[in-house]
């Protein structure tokens, strides 16, 4: 086994007992697959009977795990050692598709922003798509940063807003202008207008 986890192998079965060796980058892997359960890392070290900064360097690609590590690491996920070194199959289409008209979407609101969540029929979603209306107008009104795993997307649909961001100059936005950004780092949006902005608002799940 390599003692570099991003160049790990598999070894993959193809027309009877024709072997062939293929790159797997296992700290990814892991990570899909912690993710695809909706664990934390530590709810995946839990699961694993491993420390967390142990799963965490696993993941980051910071260490060889030993093979009572992946044992482990491989029972907690619900598979086998193989299993762990073998690539999901390719996603196939699925034909899902979700519809939602004009203010139908499923309602949530806070005391800075009030959502309106879109395509909620639809399970297991890789993106998760809302229109918000931005009601606060100052910073002082968030209990800190907004920040959260995966990365985001904004459209200014109506009015001004303020991006606000951790390690960035706030910037104003105007109808038609869209920022895209690491959700991780801390945000926050207010608006500057005389009405309360619109956003259309789309995260990532995974």
């Amino acid at each position: 086994m390599s003692s570099d986890p991003k160049k790990l192998i598999r070894i993959a079965r193809e027309s009877g007992d024709q072997a062939v060796a293929e790159a797997l980058d296992l700290g990814q892997r892991v990570r899909d697959l912690r993710k695809a359960k909706g664990w934390t890392l530590e709810q995946a070290a839990v699961q694993a009977g491993l420390a967390r900064s142990t799963l965490s360097k696993i993941e980051n690609g910071q260490m060889s795990p030993t093979y009572e590590a992946l044992k482990k690491l491989a029972q907690g996920m619900g598979m086998s050692v193989p299993q762990l070194f073998t690539p999901p199959a390719k996603p196939q289409a699925t034909a899902r598709m979700a519809v939602t008209k004009a203010g139908e979407g499923q309602g949530h609101a806070t005391t800075t922003y009030e959502h309106e969540l879109l395509a909620g029929a639809l399970t297991k979603k890789q993106m998760l798509p809302y229109r918000a209306t931005i009601r606060a107008r100052s910073m002082d009104e968030f209990d800190g940063w907004v920040r959260h795993d995966g990365e985001e997307f904004l459209y200014v649909l109506t009015g001004v807003v303020r991006l606000y961001t951790e390690f960035y100059e706030p910037v104003d936005l105007r109808r038609g202008d869209s920022a895209y950004y690491d959700a991780s780092m801390g945000h926050n949006v207010i608006s500057v207008s005389d009405d309360d902005a619109t956003l259309l608002w789309v995260t990532s799940l995974v």
